[in-house]
């Protein structure tokens, strides 16, 4: 397979190949065509200076080739750049299109990998990279390459002399710029992957801003985006820092009045040897002034392309995320029953989280998970709407494996309240009816009512067609309250609660647990709790204890088994003096 084939860039073009090298044949011919004002002025030069009369025709032809080509170069320039930017607007549309149907059909536990600013930057920034290489870029570097390949061909034709006079400077530049590129793809690497990290920190950092302020973290916070703009800087000033000097003395080969000293010394000397005429000067000082900016266009033209070969190698990594795989033979869940049988998980990199975890969650009853953190709590939970697969047993909604459930299907059966709502950027109508587009106009006020959060949007300056982010700003518990409605209205008979009250405060905390008190009402419901206070009334309590069930049962029995439960229990409940220093800290 050749390079090409492998290079994520010429993968993520291919489809619009033929657009491109349209753009690129007309901007060659406009390129080419730009020169001929400059011969002809030459040209027009030696008529007007010959001796005798006037050459009428000749000085009309002339001026009207010198007409038509401007004219022939802006038309072809302007349909390269249209046919570019036609096929940058098929590329896009279909990488956006494919990005949706990719994130849209990755495990909802893909996300809990990736940071969201790294997510963010693939699919919008780096879309943004690729946007100037397809539909400026190879326009732009042929326009850059044929036109001063032409004006010193055309030099070389007058004279071979003016053609060297043309580039008499040059040298000095080359030598210091290649110097000066050493290692660049790598740099560029290192930097894009600096940057990278400073966007996903400055997003976590916003996204979490309310729970480190509300604990007093927020320099501790802040630790992790400081770090990592100090990691991009002190990267990006170790690379340029040295080449600063360098950069500008070598710039001055290329400065408009050196190439013009340069050039009209050396043509006053071929004059004065007669080896040139005063005209042919004058186009080798044409040709000469307008070489450096075709060097700036490569120069800038080699960065994009670097920039943009990052960009397509991670949107080429987020295509190429395995999508959740679905049964071609879907089966139809029959009730709301929810069974772990003989169940293990364990992540891509082989740590094993859930080891032979078998359980019964039977419909209308309530089953709380506890247990120390990272006992596999939520794992286990979030396995029922298929945020990951299995890797060893089954897990089953209403009698079918939940891999034979069409996604669609599951999450008609299957509703989740986190402990971190989101919200999505439109009406809090819209927030409301993303379970159910159709829901009627009482249906969303009456399952809003049974939130406890009615009266919070009526009080919104457009009650429910407030738009989240302008005119409705909403609280923690006021956010999973907004969830919770969501759930009543999407009604789905089996519910997974993961500490939905982790961030609120005590009057939130009530109301919010008024609310999942009605959202609970005759589903299968499945909570992860971590204060065992909030779950000693449910039907059955399962203990884990590194990724295994330690115990089973309800909450008095399990109190007089005296084991890991009444253990945790205690160190919830009992006197704060009897309790280690950890422990208060924990409490706390």
């Amino acid at each position: 397979m050749s390079r090409k084939t492998n290079d994520p860039l010429h993968q993520l073009r291919h489809p619009v190949a033929g657009l491109i090298r349209l753009g690129v044949l007309l901007g060659g011919v406009g390129a080419l065509t730009s020169l001929l004002p400059f011969v002809a002025i030459v040209e027009l030069g030696r008529v007007l200076l010959s001796p005798g009369p006037l050459d009428i025709v000749r000085t009309e032809i002339t001026a009207l080739v010198i007409a038509l080509a401007l004219a022939l170069g802006w038309l072809c320039t302007g349909l390269a750049l249209w046919a570019t930017h036609l096929a940058d607007h098929r590329m896009q549309a279909a990488l956006r299109r494919d990005l949706v149907r990719v994130l849209g059909r990755v495990p909802l536990g893909w996300y809990s990998d990736k940071t969201s600013g790294a997510i963010r930057k693939a699919v919008q920034n780096d879309l943004e990279e690729l946007h100037h290489l397809v539909a400026h870029h190879d326009v732009e570097r042929i326009a850059a390459l044929v036109l001063p390949a032409s004006g010193l061909l055309y030099l070389g034709w007058l004279d071979w002399r003016l053609m060297v006079l043309a580039v008499v400077t040059f040298p000095v530049y080359a030598v210091a710029y290649a110097w000066m590129m050493r290692g660049f793809g790598d740099k560029m690497e290192q930097l894009d992957a600096s940057f990278s990290r400073v966007s996903a920190a400055i997003v976590e950092f916003v996204h979490g801003i309310t729970v480190v302020k509300a604990f007093g973290q927020t320099g501790r916070a802040y630790q992790g985006y400081r770090e990592a703009v100090h990691d991009f800087s002190e990267r990006y000033a170790g690379w340029v820092r040295p080449l600063l000097r360098l950069e500008a003395l070598s710039s001055l080969a290329l400065s408009a009045p050196v190439i013009l000293l340069a050039t009209l010394a050396g043509g006053a000397w071929f004059l004065a040897r007669d080896w040139v005429g005063p005209l042919d000067v004058m186009a080798a000082t044409l040709v000469a002034m307008a070489l450096p900016q075709t060097l700036l266009t490569l120069n800038q033209g080699m960065v994009a392309q670097r920039n943009a070969q990052a960009a397509a190698k991670r949107i080429a990594s987020l295509l190429a995320a395995e999508p959740l795989p679905e049964s071609r033979h879907p089966r139809q869940p029959a009730g709301s029953a929810v069974e772990f049988e003989q169940v293990s998980f364990r992540y891509g990199d082989g740590h094993e989280v859930l080891s032979d975890i078998s359980l019964h969650c039977r419909p209308g009853t309530v089953t709380a998970l506890v247990g120390r953190s990272g006992a596999g709590k939520s794992t286990l939970a979030t396995l029922v709407p298929r945020f990951h697969d299995v890797s060893a047993g089954t897990v089953r909604v209403g009698g079918v494996d939940v891999r034979q459930i069409a996604p669609e299907v599951l999450y008609q059966k299957v509703g989740f309240v986190l402990q971190n709502a989101q919200l999505v950027r439109g009406t809090v109508r819209d927030n409301l009816c993303l379970g159910r587009p159709d829901a009627e106009e009482a249906a969303i006020i009456e399952a809003a009512r049974a939130a406890r959060i009615h009266d919070r949007i009526v009080a919104l300056p457009r009650g429910y067609d407030s738009v989240i982010g302008e005119d409705a700003v909403f609280s923690g518990g006021e956010t999973q309250r907004l969830s919770i409605a969501r759930m009543l209205l999407a009604d789905t008979p089996i519910l997974i609660l993961d500490e939905a009250t982790a961030h609120a405060d005590p009057e939130s905390e009530a109301r919010i647990q008024d609310a999942l008190s009605v959202l609970a009402k005759g589903r299968t419901v499945l909570v992860i709790a971590h204060r065992l206070a909030s779950v000693m009334t449910a039907d059955h309590i399962v203990v884990l204890d590194g990724g295994r069930i330690a115990e089973q049962g309800g909450h008095e029995a399990l109190l007089r088994r005296d084991g890991l439960y009444a253990h945790l229990w205690r160190l919830q409940t009992g006197p704060v003096e009897e309790a280690g220093e950890w422990e208060r800290e924990a409490r706390a």
